[in-house]
């Protein structure tokens, strides 16, 4: 018995202590909105390049602010479920408000491993556009001023108030993030208002990305530091190991970019593909730099890799016997001249091919949606 009890109180212990850090771990400002308290009011940009205040929904008989983000898996899982939700309400008289509350600066790249997009304003405009979203998509990443006083967790996190702009529901839009949900929490606080009935549930537990606040900066600009440190290597591969690479014979998405030392834009574009390496190295992708300069440039073409921080698997296979080996073995449509970069599925599918300096923002996208853009898409 002493021996049970001496362990429940060392679990309390830990339990407080962990509960302690969480707290301490929150920014200056941060308020936990309970049941009963009035909506913090706001005056935010919106991606209509509009300032939206609280008042603007001063008619509504109940209002949903809803913070979400552009990177987070569990925020795109939702994007159409939330259209279908405000196209079924929003003549009922609820407005759906969404809100980003990250600093896009305290988001690290690794972070954004299933999106091609940061949490910029100008990247949410973008999505917007592209997820055809209905409702306002506010901007709150300049100060968090209004993510602080909603007391934000996660992305999502919906927060719905009553007419009189007091919270009656807190949490979760649902309890299934890519399955079929079985309790529909925000849709049935709505209902409930509606018909001026309490929310049969008033508080649930949000899930999804965590909060990036400006605190986290720091963490951000170190992942930046300790990847520039990773050592950058160069080694050569004859004619069969480069038919090996782009057959794909993997279960990865390969990105295949051939460059050359003399070539201008090929090293100007190299810090986009590291960027993306680091994206969506974690993921079922990896990024491959294929030197196509003659073999004594070696040291040449691994200086330049390392000033760039190419940290990706690079090598260098002397085309300059016969190019056309080079050419034929990479890509049959190739028609000559670099840079050239191939994007091959799983298997040896090129489902992407530029000749010429790629369009990062257009390549990103393809890649994410490739890999998939929520957790169900992950291969156990």
């Amino acid at each position: 018995m002493r021996r049970t009890s001496t362990f429940a109180l060392l679990l309390l212990i830990a339990t407080l202590f962990c509960c302690q850090q969480a707290v301490a771990q929150m920014p200056a400002g941060f308020t936990k909105l309970e049941i009963g308290d009035a909506a913090p009011d706001f005056d935010l940009p919106g991606v209509d390049d509009k300032n939206h205040q609280l008042s603007d929904y001063a008619d509504a008989k109940v209002l949903m602010v809803l913070f979400t983000c552009n990177h987070c898996p569990t925020a795109q899982a939702y994007e159409q479920r939330l259209n279908q939700l405000h196209a079924d309400y929003s003549e009922k008289g609820v407005a759906l408000v969404a809100i980003s509350p990250n600093d896009p600066t305290a988001v690290r790249l690794d972070e954004l491993s299933y999106s091609d997009l940061g949490d910029t304003l100008s990247d949410m405009k973008i999505r917007a556009k592209e997820a055809n979203y209905k409702y306002p998509y506010l901007y709150d990443g300049e100060n968090q001023k209004v993510s602080l006083a909603y007391g934000v967790l996660a992305t999502p996190h919906v927060f719905i108030f009553d007419q009189q702009r007091k919270l009656q529901y807190k949490g979760r839009i649902d309890d299934a993030e890519v399955k079929t949900p079985t309790r529909h929490d925000a849709r049935n606080a709505i209902d409930a208002l509606l018909a001026d009935e309490e929310a049969p549930v008033q508080v649930t537990r949000p899930f999804g990305c965590s909060t990036k606040w400006m605190t986290k900066r720091t963490g951000a600009a170190e992942s930046i530091k300790k990847w520039s440190a990773e050592p950058v290597e160069l080694s050569t591969i004859d004619q069969s190991e480069l038919a090996s690479l782009v057959a794909n014979d993997t279960d990865k998405y390969r990105l295949i970019n051939v460059w050359a030392t003399w070539c201008a834009p090929c090293i100007e574009e190299l810090p986009a593909f590291v960027e993306m390496n680091r994206m969506y190295r974690k993921r079922s992708f990896e990024m491959v730099t294929v030197c196509a300069d003659a073999i004594d440039a070696e040291e040449a073409a691994l200086k330049i890799l390392k000033q760039k921080n190419v940290s990706c698997r690079n090598v260098l296979f002397d085309s300059s016997e016969n190019q056309d080996v080079l050419f034929d073995t990479v890509d049959a449509k190739w028609e000559g001249g670099v840079p050239y970069t191939l994007l091959i599925s799983p298997g040896g599918e090129v489902v992407y091919r530029q000749h010429s300096a790629i369009d990062p923002a257009a390549l990103k996208k393809i890649i994410a949606d490739k890999l998939g853009r929520t957790y169900a898409t992950d291969k156990k």
